[in-house]
């Protein structure tokens, strides 16, 4: 009996042996020659392996329909917000607008705005009369600090949102600052001085048309500041000097201890 299909290795030939079946084929000829040839098993392990990897197929998880927005409606949205978001925002950001403002006769304001147009995040009367820190201002530099103490057993509020404040003028004791609403008349000072940039000056005590006068003038001044934020129970704000040279002739700084 002759073998056609032969292997030189016997690794190659019992994997041949496992995965193949041989059948003998036998020739009418005279020789009588017998022949194994190869027929494939549908029985054997690989055929088995090659069925089952057929049959396993990747199935995707279904999409979720999300809802369709017409584009009208996320225009609107959209415009709302920025609106909203211009109107009420009061954030501060590291150069704001700073105004100081009081009659004559009266007490000291301070506001300070992320911008001209935009009511003031932060705004305080200190107890100095105007008439004090203008003197102050003409002798030299100014520096105010506000101080305040934390709460203990309540719940801790934002630097800029505490209500009372301790104050000191170039290192005098100068009574007790508050924290105020910005109110109409407060307003009005600030829109008046909207279009100012950096300067001072003096209103008439009349000049919205309101009161007597009694009070004296109104003397403002507004320049840019820079803010610095140490830490979330301190910050500072320095004058900026439109040239640039020198320090800077008023800053205020705000603690909490």
């Amino acid at each position: 009996m002759k073998i056609i299909a032969k292997s030189s290795h016997d690794s190659s030939f019992s994997f041949s042996r496992r995965y193949f079946n041989w059948k003998k084929k036998v020739e009418d000829d005279d020789d009588d020659n017998e022949e194994e040839i190869l027929t494939f098993s549908s029985s054997s392990h690989f055929c088995d392996e090659v069925k089952e990897a057929e049959e396993v197929r990747i199935i995707p998880p279904p999409r979720k329909k999300l809802p369709v927005v017409s584009v009208s409606k996320l225009r609107s949205a959209l415009s709302v917000f920025c609106k909203n978001r211009s109107v009420y925002r009061s954030g501060l950001d590291t150069k704001v607008v700073g105004t100081l403002f009081g009659y004559r006769r009266g007490h000291v304001h301070f506001a300070f705005q992320e911008e001209a147009k935009l009511r003031p995040a932060f705004l305080i009367q200190l107890a100095t009369p105007t008439s004090v820190l203008v003197k102050e201002m003409a002798s030299g530099l100014v520096r105010i600090v506000l101080e305040c103490e934390k709460k203990t057993g309540k719940k801790e509020v934002k630097l800029l949102e505490e209500p009372v404040w301790r104050t000191y003028c170039n290192g005098k004791k100068c009574g007790f600052a508050m924290t105020r609403e910005c109110g109409p008349e407060e307003w009005k000072v600030l829109k008046s001085v909207e279009p100012i940039s950096m300067g001072a000056g003096v209103l008439p005590g009349n000049f919205d048309g309101n009161g007597d006068g009694s009070e004296g003038e109104l003397m403002c001044m507004r320049a840019r500041f820079e803010r610095v934020v140490g830490s979330k129970d301190s910050e500072a704000f320095y004058m900026m000097n439109p040239d640039g040279a020198g320090g800077p002739e008023l800053s205020v700084y705000l603690i909490r201890v």
